[in-house]
């Protein structure tokens, strides 16, 4: 049984590869595991509709391979959020989320990481898009409790859910094993001066971690060491409170050399976690 595990995002590898090539190059860079994406594009968002027969072949193709898929990247809340005032958006949101939940549950997918938006694309937060929010996350959860998936809440790169701190506010009122925090450690950096302290107000309650890279005002595209991240810092104390899932984010950037990057990336950040 390993201390941890490290596992890779899947948008680190070209889009056009193949899930066994994608394995393939997960475990030969030195990655524990695969975190699959669910974002909101239709090609990703098709995946909801695969038949038993394409999940089974995932699934034994990755234990095959010796890479699982232990986590979901559930992103494709980002144009369906859960808090949204239109209404067919919102029923959008849910039927993702249910179906979602499906897919983990058939493919042995322990943890979904669930997008901290209310609303995103052209809609402004109101008190009624937070109580929207809260009461579909309330179903969602007790929808996740039936399959054993554990949905955790991802901080993300605006002021709506940006810190463990946030995060902690719904799953302290909702109260349920099912409903936990998945911190972004670069998002967070960018929204608060004590990293640290933010990250042990979710203590008992954090499934795993994002690492990722980030300077004010970019939340994407850094290779590791570019940004501002304290990842000896963050290390300490996410593995201080037993956190031991964690996930390497970031982005194929079109270059021949990505395998190149995927194993300094692992190498980088194997260094941070005691």
């Amino acid at each position: 049984m390993k201390e941890y595990r490290l596992g890779i995002y899947e948008k680190a590898m070209p889009e056009g590869l193949s899930w066994e090539e994608k394995l393939r190059a997960g475990r030969e860079a030195g990655f524990d595991a695969l975190e699959m994406s669910i974002d909101e594009t239709d090609g990703r968002l098709a995946r909801l509709e695969w038949d038993s027969g394409e999940r089974r072949r995932l699934m034994r193709l990755s234990r095959e391979m010796e890479l699982p898929i232990n986590t979901m990247c559930l992103s494709g809340h980002r144009k369906y959020p859960l808090g949204s005032a239109v209404k067919e958006t919102e029923a959008r949101g849910m039927e993702i989320m249910r179906k979602a939940l499906q897919l983990a549950y058939d493919m042995g997918i322990r943890i979904i990481q669930l997008a901290g938006y209310d609303v995103y694309y052209g809609e402004e937060t109101t008190p009624g898009t937070r109580e929207r929010f809260l009461q579909n996350l309330y179903k969602s959860v007790k929808m996740a409790s039936s399959c054993g998936v554990i949905l955790a809440l991802e901080t993300m790169e605006n002021s709506f859910l940006n810190t463990v701190e946030k995060a902690m506010y719904y799953v302290e009122t909702i109260q349920s094993p099912y409903l936990q925090v998945y911190p972004d450690v670069g998002n967070i950096t960018n929204a608060v001066e004590d990293v640290g302290k933010d990250l042990r107000r979710g203590k008992g309650h954090i499934a795993a971690a994002h690492l990722k890279e980030t300077v004010p005002g970019v939340y994407r595209n850094l290779k590791f060491g570019e940004g501002r991240v304290d990842f000896a810092l963050v290390g300490q104390v996410l593995r201080s409170m037993d956190v031991s899932m964690f996930t390497a984010e970031f982005w194929y950037d079109g270059s021949a050399g990505w395998k190149e990057t995927l194993r300094e990336s692992g190498s980088y950040l194997r260094k941070y976690l005691p």
